[in-house]
């Protein structure tokens, strides 16, 4: 009870400051190997007016296609979705939130191909990387002035999956740190597995240790891309990309109980669902996942007081939906349609979460990630 307590006082907090100030900048990742997006894109925007300007890009950046936000706002790191000879990198940026622009500082190889998923603990010491094609995790500590050292530790998965043409190897998809960030947890897509970690951020060389037993397992097919936890820190879901489906946890340091498996993606095809992104409303009382492949949709759901879900409806969007947003007040859903080249933005009803088209596009070259930081 007091930790739901603490989340709603943070939340109305977040929400009194927000009211006060409400203006945002939206910070896009983006794909560049399509040969029109620039890097990083930084929009003003106004929810009052539900208006969105250009401020900056940051150019020059290769395929920047997820993005995080250090906890104290200062910094940006943007994950270099590149494989090869050079393999994958991460950059670090210093955000102006006076100016709205990104300041290049450094970047590091990250120790596996295709990095898509990157965050930064609250201490700003640690900046973690899901290698996709490199079939493991990194850590990476920061310097005084948000710059990357080299990785400090790369931890390799194993296995595989019976889906032959995507679970021929480990995929890890996602990093997410617990609420209380004692715990990492890597969602693998390629060998079905939800893995966690202790994590320990004053730790030099081994911040993360596996635990026992070291992962959870999903049902075959299914795909681990995307985790969260609820507001009030008691329960997890888990977007699984291939079966479409979400799975539902009881949370208690460190453990995960599963209660329920539910559709994102409710089509008949047989092939991958394409599920893609997770996110809770600020409240807790709604969540809300994206579809690809066929469906081109976001699920709509009520979340009951005991962590479990209802379908709440499908709200179509643009072509290939890949990550969306809440805002910090609840009151609108950003979603990044990457084929679409566009952001769809949405009003949210307080009281009941369905979605509601405001016919307001921004149009950016393959948005892919999408993140917000109060304008100073």
């Amino acid at each position: 009870m007091k930790k739901f307590l603490l989340a709603c006082c943070v939340f109305f907090i977040a929400a009194a400051a927000f009211a006060q100030n409400p203006i945002q900048y939206l910070l896009v990742g983006t794909y560049t190997n399509g040969g029109k997006s620039e890097g990083v894109y930084v929009y003003r925007f106004n929810p009052n007016k539900n208006e969105t300007t250009l401020v900056s890009v940051a150019k020059g950046v290769e395929n920047p296609s997820y993005l995080t936000v250090s906890k104290d706002q200062k910094f940006v790191y943007a994950v270099n979705e590149n494989q090869g000879e050079k393999g994958g990198e991460v950059s670090a940026f210093a955000l102006d939130k006076t100016k709205g622009e990104l300041k290049f500082l450094n970047k590091q190889q990250t120790g596996g191909d295709n990095p898509c998923y990157v965050t930064a603990d609250s201490t700003g010491k640690n900046v973690i990387v899901a290698n996709y094609s490199g079939g493991n995790i990194a850590v990476l500590k920061t310097n005084a002035d948000g710059s990357l050292q080299p990785a400090a530790q790369i931890i390799a998965h194993d296995g595989y999956g019976v889906n032959v043409a995507r679970q021929e190897m480990p995929h890890p998809h996602c990093v997410v740190l617990s609420p209380d960030e004692k715990f990492l947890f890597v969602a693998n897509l390629g060998n079905d597995r939800l893995y966690r970690y202790a994590f320990n951020p004053n730790d030099a060389a081994n911040p993360l240790t596996a635990l026992d037993p070291a992962w959870y397992e999903v049902p075959d097919n299914s795909g681990p891309r995307h985790f969260t936890f609820h507001p009030n820190g008691k329960f997890a879901y888990l977007l699984n990309e291939l079966s479409g489906m979400v799975i539902v946890y009881e949370y208690n340091n460190g453990a995960l109980k599963e209660i329920q498996t539910i559709a994102s993606d409710n089509t008949n095809t047989k092939a991958d669902k394409g599920s893609a992104d997770i996110h809770l409303s600020p409240d807790g009382r709604f969540m809300y996942t994206s579809n690809r492949a066929t469906a081109n949709d976001i699920t709509m759901y009520k979340v009951a007081s005991d962590g479990k879900l209802a379908e709440n409806g499908h709200q179509a969007v643009g072509p290939h939906p890949r990550n969306f947003m809440v805002d910090p007040t609840g009151r609108y859903l950003l979603v990044a349609n990457r084929d679409g080249n566009n952001i769809q933005i949405f009003i949210i009803n307080k009281n009941f979460g369905i979605l509601q088209d405001t016919n307001t596009k921004i149009d950016v070259p393959q948005p892919v990630c999408l993140k917000m930081v109060p304008v100073k």
